[in-house]
């Protein structure tokens, strides 16, 4: 048996998503705000309030002290616990923001069902139930709705008006609270909110995110004493042997040799698990069902926008480089905007990792790559603030003094607001993956492109050695390591004599060829900066800005979903094929001096698994006799599709 480690969940899951930053009135540095100011200003309750079907959910309280004026509720309902419990044991920072938290409100945390001192049994991203016939019938929205009437009618000095925030999973509860919201909800602000798993987290596009795995018994181990809840950790996190991840998971094999990191029997804990299969829930979810199947497509929240109350303002917030959930929080945006066109929406997209923009560190910074200075303080004081006070506080019409877009160009690296998006004048434009490493805006003699796929040297996705909970900073790593394979196709521009801001989603329309019968296909549009940019402090020792390859966006398909993420097929060897890949939207302009590049590949590991190249019904019951090195051919008729503002 492997070793195991018992982590507490706030010091690794999602940590950005639970930093608050904070500010003192009047206003001061973060340093100097007093590490006692929430028990020093704030009364903490702790209440089980009881749900439709009987249920508790264990729920935080912090009321401010001062009762001569009536507050706004702003909730958080979260599967990662909402400690410190127990009497006189306070949160150091609470609410979105410092300022919020200094402004005055009453502020709650949820443990959601099934999730430490909750009752109940927890389901990854709970299916919504439209057709409730009885008090049994429960999920994510009736729960939300029984939290909220309980805490309007026995809440004091509460004003009525209830808002609720969240970043990742809390994020998903954040979105799911505006289906059938309960009509004292007024704002709601799902930031980087889950929106589907074939899609979120642990798929992209069908492919499983094999960087995630350690992440996996944290929502998957049963808790002990038949579900009963618990103030402490109950799940092991794999411990890996080596801090070499690329060569570890090499090593390992394929998917199936991964069973014995979720056994989790010890001396004191006997397996849970019936034979053939493991302790952990989640892990056989993701063996089990490898397709996108009733499972993934019951749990999905995206087709259940369309009926969001206008009396709900929603404010959606993405990092446009969260490696961890970038098409949850555009496609809730994007549906709530299709299909309530009445209701206050409005989308936040700034420079950020997952959960960035709720940390106060000054410079804003991803992985190697700077952006500016003080961009998640002005978020917090000028967006996130504004949106809550006026919905909470104060008229709670549409004039909120806030645009419909507020989006940050991160080749420009500056603010900008728009009536829509994407902006009008968005237009679409194709570039062709034509022969001698050019990208052109004219289609060229069409031939095809070979490389080989060597499945026992599969691309990085990083060249740093080093294993993560999950990943993060690969999203504006310096790609010239890969640009430098043979494995790894490369197209360029020209120096741009023009800036080219590219402001929507990016379509590759791939035509491909493969000599085995599976392939994953890897796009990556990468800003190459020129040799004379200047460095920047805190860049990693062995990069320089001289020629830097900034990823600006990338995405995987696992080709045989090219046709249906339900029902997948085999390539027919040797058959020129469409393979079409939709990358999220970017907001970011390639300047005058830069280049405009474009990678195309069949491996990123481990950030995914390895495709065995030879098609199996389902992966992770792959054997190593399937694992076989190909040859993948692309097509100079393959095209990317850029939406480009002018």
């Amino acid at each position: 048996m492997p070793k195991f480690t018992i982590k507490h969940l706030f010091t690794l899951i999602f940590i950005s998503s639970l930093i608050i930053s904070c500010r003192k009135t009047p206003k001061v540095a973060d340093a100097e705000i007093s590490e006692t100011f929430v028990a020093d200003n704030y009364i903490k309750k702790e209440v089980d309030i009881v749900m439709r079907d009987g249920i508790k959910l264990h729920t935080t309280i912090y009321s401010p002290k001062d009762t001569s004026k009536k507050y706004p509720i702003i909730m958080q309902r979260t599967p990662y616990s909402s400690q410190p419990y127990g009497a006189g044991k306070f949160k150091e920072k609470i609410a979105p923001n410092i300022h919020m938290m200094q402004d005055g409100y009453i502020v709650v945390y949820q443990d959601v069902r099934g999730r430490w001192l909750s009752e109940g049994h927890y389901e990854n991203m709970r299916a919504y139930h439209p057709n409730k016939k009885s008090d049994q019938d429960i999920d994510e929205s009736s729960d939300t709705y029984d939290t909220i009437d309980w805490l309007v009618n026995n809440v004091d000095n509460n004003n009525g008006n209830v808002g609720i925030w969240g970043i990742s999973y809390p994020g998903f509860y954040s979105t799911y609270a505006v289906v059938d919201a309960h009509p004292a909800l007024k704002a709601a602000s799902p930031q980087a909110s889950i929106a589907d798993f074939f899609f979120d987290d642990f798929h992209h596009n069908g492919a499983y995110l094999l960087s995630y795995f350690r992440a996996t018994s944290l929502f998957g181990t049963p808790r002990p004493n038949n579900d009963q809840p618990i103030d402490t950790a109950w799940y092991v996190l794999p411990e890996l042997p080596t801090e070499d991840q690329y060569q570890f998971f090499l090593d390992e094999g394929p998917l199936k040799n991964l069973d014995k990191f979720f056994e989790y029997e010890t001396a004191d804990t006997p397996r849970m698990a019936k034979e053939g299969v493991t302790d952990d829930y989640f892990w056989n979810e993701l063996k089990e069902h490898p397709n996108y199947d009733e499972l993934w497509q019951s749990r999905g929240l995206i087709q259940h926008l369309k009926n969001v109350k206008p009396t709900v303002a929603t404010m959606v917030v993405a990092g446009e480089f969260d490696a961890e959930d970038l098409y949850g929080p555009l496609e809730t945006y994007k549906n709530i905007e299709k299909y309530n066109a009445d209701n206050y929406n409005t989308l936040v997209f700034g420079p950020w990792d997952h959960g960035g923009w709720a940390r106060s560190k000054g410079q804003n910074t991803v992985g190697n790559y700077y952006f500016g200075d003080s961009i998640s303080e002005f978020f917090q004081e000028k967006i996130e603030t504004k949106f809550f006070d006026h919905f909470l506080k104060g008229k709670g019409d549409k004039n909120s003094g806030l645009p419909e877009a507020y989006v940050f160009d991160t080749g420009r690296k500056d603010w900008k607001t728009y009536d829509t998006w994407p902006p009008k004048g968005m237009v679409k434009k194709d570039m062709y993956l034509s022969a001698d490493q050019e990208l052109t805006t004219e289609p060229k003699k069409v031939e095809g492109i070979q490389f080989v796929s060597d499945i026992k040297k599969p691309v990085p996705y990083s060249e740093d050695i080093k294993t993560v909970f999950t990943p993060r900073k690969y999203m504006t790593d310096d790609q010239r390591f890969a640009a430098r394979r043979s494995d790894v196709l490369v197209f360029e521009t020209e120096v741009m004599e023009n800036d080219l801001t590219l402001a929507g989603d990016i379509l590759a329309k791939l035509k491909v060829a493969t000599t085995g019968t599976a392939a994953d296909w890897i796009v990556k549009i990468i800003d190459v900066h020129p040799a004379d940019e200047p460095a920047y402090e805190g860049m990693q020792d062995h990069l320089k800005m001289s020629n830097y390859h900034l990823m600006v966006r990338s995405e995987v398909l696992r080709g045989r979903f090219r046709n249906s993420f339900s029902n997948p097929e085999p390539f027919v060897p040797n058959q020129k094929t469409d393979v079409t890949i939709k990358l999220q939207d970017v907001f970011h302009t390639i300047k005058k001096g830069h280049k405009l590049q474009v990678q195309v590949q069949s491996s990123w590991f481990p950030l995914i698994d390895l495709n065995p190249q030879t098609y199996v019904e389902n992966i992770f019951e792959a054997d190593e006799a399937d694992f076989k090195t190909q040859t993948h051919t692309v097509f100079t008729d393959s095209s990317i599709e850029f939406s480009v503002l002018e």
